[in-house]
């Protein structure tokens, strides 16, 4: 199945591999991401973060794998959700996890989150050694994202769940066309007067417009070994968050 998230670059006219893009464009705006994503959704981002945390917490899962963990929010709020549990968050941009280490020593985690930078397209794990695995608003930044599912099944322990957290676009009449201006003119604007990465606020609408949503993303998942994948749309559909059973 093509994905047309796939071929939307950071940066169009390098010619350099998606990933090795997207950890540039990551390591470039790192300072800025906290602000930005609060600023962008108005702190809405919260609110989706909780729900995703309680979807996976209602497993007490005692190993949770954190895939594109930026700067270690998702992280953080499962591992005080689950004190039991210890967590692994990887990314690609070294940047992003250098703020989520500081952010997790300034939390008291150290002992139970684990911040390193990987490669979600090739985990390296062994098979089935995770209980459940979290992606925030990072599945659309895969150069390959049928490989990056195929990854999670791969680590994911038979009964474990998968919970992708993603931006997705607005259908209803009136709240398209609201949702297009904000995103194609006020977030870029705005990202050019917080961050040095112009073009990084441009690829955001771009990447969100382009990535499977609903059940055709549900579709990728099931097909990537799930047994099971569900979709529920939230605030207008301007978020997804996906579950899934191994």
């Amino acid at each position: 199945m093509e994905v047309k998230a796939e071929k939307v670059l950071p940066y169009a006219a390098d010619e350099r591999a998606k990933g090795e893009q997207v950890r540039e464009m990551f390591d470039s705006i790192a300072p800025a991401y906290d602000f930005m994503n609060r600023a962008m959704t108005l702190g809405i981002d919260r609110l989706w973060r909780r729900r995703a945390v309680r979807a996976v917490a209602g497993s007490r899962p005692a190993r949770v794998l954190d895939i594109a963990t930026g700067t270690g929010d998702v992280a953080i709020a499962v591992a005080r959700a689950l004190p039991e549990a210890s967590v692994l968050g990887i990314d690609l941009s070294e940047g992003m996890i250098a703020i989520g280490r500081r952010k997790v020593a300034d939390a008291g985690l150290e002992s139970r989150i684990d911040l390193r930078q990987g490669d979600s397209l090739a985990i390296d794990l062994p098979d089935a050694s995770v209980d459940a695995i979290t992606v925030a608003y990072g599945v659309r930044n895969f150069e390959h994202l049928d490989l990056g599912y195929a990854e999670m099944m791969r680590v994911l322990r038979p009964g474990g769940t998968l919970c992708v957290l993603e931006l997705s676009t607005p259908r209803g009449v009136l709240t398209a066309p609201l949702y297009r201006l904000y995103t194609r003119f006020v977030i870029p604007a705005l990202g050019r007067l917080v961050s040095r990465d112009v073009r990084a606020y441009s690829y955001l609408p771009e990447s969100i417009a382009a990535v499977p949503q609903g059940d055709a993303m549900c579709a990728l998942i099931r097909a990537a070994g799930a047994s099971s994948a569900t979709a529920r749309a939230m605030t207008f559909g301007a978020c997804t968050l996906y579950l899934a059973r191994k």
